[in-house]
């Protein structure tokens, strides 16, 4: 009797199991793609498009000076079906839009900025340029701290350590040779090298 009990349960846990995995079926098959908002999408089911360059500025247009992002309007990808509608790839969805980060310009040019820095920066004229009034009037009383300054922020300006006081970027072509500081943080990891012992 003991055992038929046993089994008993065994045979109810079954039932019970078959009958979730059942239910789950079909609330699965219930819920299609069709109830997701395109705002829900997950990255790869979409394709954003560059955002719009100014030509002037080479910046993007309505980049935001504190975080330096840019909303740009995003497509779906093909075959896939947000607020129940298929797209095709080419259709932009409405009120799908990322943040994409941006350059943030204020017009200072890092052409003029390199030149002024290489023919007239024993003058402090660079540093002028650039918002360091009190830095250019040093170099243009010590002429360029003997070459030495001029030399030294040459090498600094043309490598984009220095930049414009007011921490806006350089006009460079959008395409162009950009510099990007890769930033050291706690989440920053180092590849283990096998030949490197302490």
């Amino acid at each position: 009797m003991e055992i038929w009990q046993r089994r008993k349960t065994t045979l109810g846990d079954c039932v019970i199991l078959i009958l979730l995995l059942i239910l789950c079926l079909t609330v699965n098959g219930s819920l299609s793609s069709d109830d997701v908002s395109c705002d829900d999408l997950q990255e790869g089911q979409y394709k954003c498009d560059d955002p719009e360059i100014d030509p002037v500025t080479q910046a993007a247009v309505g980049c935001v000076k504190k975080d330096r992002t840019v909303s740009v309007p995003c497509r779906p990808a093909p075959g896939v079906k947000c607020d129940g509608i298929e797209y095709n790839g080419t259709t932009v969805a409405k009120g799908l839009r990322r943040t994409v980060p941006c350059r943030y310009t204020n017009g200072y040019s890092y052409t003029t900025s390199l030149l002024l820095s290489i023919f007239l920066g024993m003058f402090g004229l660079d540093r002028m340029y650039l918002g360091y009034p009190a830095l250019g009037l040093l170099k243009f009383c010590t002429m360029g701290l003997l070459f030495v300054g001029q030399f030294l922020d040459v090498i600094l300006i043309a490598t984009q350590v220095v930049g414009p006081a007011d921490g806006s970027d350089y006009v460079l072509d959008y395409y162009g040779p950009i510099l990007k500081k890769n930033p050291l943080n706690n989440e920053t990891y180092y590849m283990p090298q096998e030949d490197y012992h302490l």
